[in-house]
């Protein structure tokens, strides 16, 4: 086969694929994370060292990705979504001028963002069940930074 042909079904494949791949947090006895990015332009990584440490009230994480935006002002929406329905949401300002909550507050487009380091989520426990937390980062322009959806399987009993 010829290098053209190549590239061109390259390009095909790259062109049809509409969803970026499932990647798993952790999965341990009875309590399992998945992720998939929801940005059609743009998967991320993101990973924990074990699914037992988000049961404590902060865990460590490590989440990279090259900035499609800058950020001068961040917001995060997560959305709590059970048998398709939205149950519980949430929003914060995370950076904004003068109230900067993270470390790369502030970061510019094409830069690298890499951060490993201690999360507080403020629960306890994960409730029991097969749920999703969407969860999508926005600046100042109101464009996706990052966006994902967390599908949890917790048959954790407490």
């Amino acid at each position: 086969m010829k290098t053209s042909n190549v590239l061109i079904l390259v390009l095909l494949y790259i062109n049809a694929s509409t969803e970026w791949p499932t990647h798993t947090v952790c999965k341990e006895d009875n309590l399992e994370i998945h992720y998939k990015s929801c940005d059609p332009q743009q998967d991320f990584a993101f990973s924990i060292d074990r699914c037992s440490d988000i049961t404590t009230y902060t865990f460590n994480i490590r989440a990279a990705m090259v900035l499609r935006h800058s950020i001068k002002e961040l917001y995060a929406k997560i959305d709590l979504i059970i048998n398709g329905k939205t149950v519980l949401t949430y929003s914060e300002t995370l950076c904004e001028p003068g109230l900067s909550k993270l470390i790369f507050c502030g970061k510019k487009k094409g830069e690298h963002l890499y951060y490993e380091g201690p999360v507080t989520l403020g629960i306890k426990e994960i409730p029991q069940g097969d749920y999703t937390i969407s969860a999508k980062l926005t600046n100042e322009d109101h464009l996706t930074v990052a966006c994902a959806d967390f599908t949890v399987k917790n048959y954790l009993e407490y």
